[in-house]
């Protein structure tokens, strides 16, 4: 089953001086209708001017996921050092037990970034967080993981990660990126029994009957494979999380 979720339908949050589109119910924007899409509990998009900061806080029991669509970020965590994020980099922080204090200060050149908020399978244990500068593209335009929580997809032990190998959630859910040249496809198999939600950062594409455009989305639900067709070049993001 396919639920497409069209650009001009998405809800707004204010947080400081920062409009937010939201996906899901967030802050001061409450949507009966859209609440989640299974543990994904937020998918938000935001664009920074030079310099200014995103505030969150106190929050707990989450996986918080930035990723940053154009310029660069710095994530300012509780007591955890400054961590610089660039274009088509990420930014975890599982908040696990708690964290205080959240900022994300843009940088010279400002930042539009997506944040996406995962349920984690446990709320315990200490905070941490991870980043990645940027993920090599593949060269067959398939989807890449960005971030997962499956133990296959853990990076080997390393004190550096230098591959691109994806960051580690708390939450049996996995981030995927894929650029799809035009008229080319990228394909991802899960179980039936996933939920999974499309976003098109760029382009145009094409699911079963449904197409989508810059902006849109869509809720997958009962379904082992998906393919996305990129009606023009295309940039999209997928999330795969359990159901609830």
């Amino acid at each position: 089953m396919i639920t497409v979720r069209q650009a001009a339908t998405l809800g707004s949050a204010q947080s400081d001086t920062l409009t937010l589109r939201c996906h899901f119910a967030f802050a001061d924007y409450q949507d009966p209708a859209h609440q989640h899409d299974g543990r994904l509990r937020v998918l938000n998009q935001g664009t920074l001017r030079p310099s200014e900061v995103y505030h969150l806080g106190p929050e707990a029991a989450v996986d918080v996921v930035t990723w940053v669509r154009a310029g660069s970020l710095t994530a300012q965590i509780d007591e955890f050092a400054p961590e610089d994020i660039q274009t088509d980099g990420l930014h975890l922080i599982s908040t696990g037990s708690g964290c205080q204090k959240l900022a994300w200060q843009a940088g010279p050149e400002g930042a539009s970034f997506l944040q996406f908020w995962f349920l984690p399978d446990t709320d315990e244990g200490m905070p941490r967080q991870e980043s990645r500068l940027s993920f090599p593209q593949g060269e067959d335009g398939g989807f890449r993981i960005l971030a997962s929580g499956f133990p296959e997809d853990d990076p080997e032990e390393s004190e550096v990660v230098t591959d691109g190998a994806p960051v580690v959630l708390s939450a049996g859910a996995r981030l995927l990126h894929a650029v799809i040249p035009a008229g080319e496809g990228a394909a991802y198999s899960t179980s039936a029994s996933r939920d999974l939600y499309l976003l098109v950062v760029s382009g145009a594409v094409s699911v079963a009957d449904a197409v989508l455009q810059a902006g849109d989305a869509a809720a997958v639900s009962d379904v082992r494979d998906l393919t996305v067709m990129a009606q023009e070049q295309a940039v999209v993001l997928l999330t795969d999380v359990a159901s609830v």
